[in-house]
């Protein structure tokens, strides 16, 4: 387990990012994360779906667009309003995950990338605990959560230059970093049977590099970047496949874990 530091809390740097970044598209490519995962997490158009921390809405708005009955929450009330901006039908509203208002076992699944490594240990178990009590018996859990790895490390140290003249006592928690085993426990712990975690790139290392970009993606643009995934070009992926190769959780930035209510 390894905890980050910036200067801003977790959530202001949330509220600031969805403030920068407009209403999301719709997901395109469903052979990335997230849409990959959350297809396989999704049984049929009958399921009540829930996506705890959606954001700006690239998951809400596939599914919503696709026929499924989809509900989702965030804890950013910008977010949330911008989403009712650009549609006024969507089921979103402002909730927190530790404390939630839907009735227990409401849900056939839960789809929930990003979410869970903005909390610390006392409240990220609270948030395991209410995300079981809003599922139904059997339902399906899709999360992804931060890897505690070597290139979580790097990313850290690279985007932690600015304050390292800052005492520790004036950092605040950022985002909670854990092993595989750390995920499986915690999950485990809060009354859920963990299927499988995975190693998975969201955004790959090489891609913070504008020459391993794919073409079309040279110019940073975080808003393509989540709607199509952080494409590299022939080269990159090449250097990206050897580097998973080598060691998969140390250069993956995020676990996907899949389970379900015991």
């Amino acid at each position: 387990m390894r905890k980050t530091y910036r200067a801003h809390s977790s959530k202001d740097y949330w509220a600031q990012r969805w403030k920068n970044i407009p209403v999301d598209l719709p997901q395109e490519n469903a052979n990335v994360y997230p849409l990959k995962f959350a297809l396989k997490a999704v049984n049929s158009k009958n399921d009540r779906i829930l996506e705890a921390g959606c954001g700006n809405g690239r998951i809400l708005r596939f599914f919503k667009n696709h026929g499924y009955e989809i509900e989702g929450f965030d804890y950013i009330d910008g977010a949330i309003q911008t989403l009712l901006d650009s549609d006024p039908k969507l089921k979103v509203r402002t909730e927190d995950i530790t404390s939630l208002s839907y009735e227990a076992d409401s849900f056939d699944c839960v789809l929930a990338f990003g979410l869970y490594h903005n909390l610390e240990e006392k409240d990220l178990h609270k948030a395991i605990l209410e995300t079981n009590r809003v599922m139904k018996k059997n339902a399906r859990l899709c999360a992804s959560f931060r890897a505690d790895n070597l290139q979580n490390f790097i990313n850290d140290f690279c985007a932690n230059k600015p304050f390292r003249q800052k005492r520790k006592s004036e950092l605040k928690f950022h985002k909670m970093n854990l092993s595989s085993r750390e995920l499986a426990q915690a999950f485990q712990k809060g009354g859920f049977s963990v299927s499988k975690i995975r190693p998975v790139e969201n955004m790959p290392l090489l891609y913070k590099s504008k020459f391993f970009r794919a073409k079309g993606h040279k110019t940073f643009d975080e808003s393509l970047g989540r709607r199509e995934g952080y494409l590299l070009s022939p080269i990159g992926n090449l250097f990206q496949k050897v580097l998973i190769g080598l060691s998969p959780h140390q250069f993956c930035n995020i676990y996907v874990l899949d389970a379900q209510k015991t």
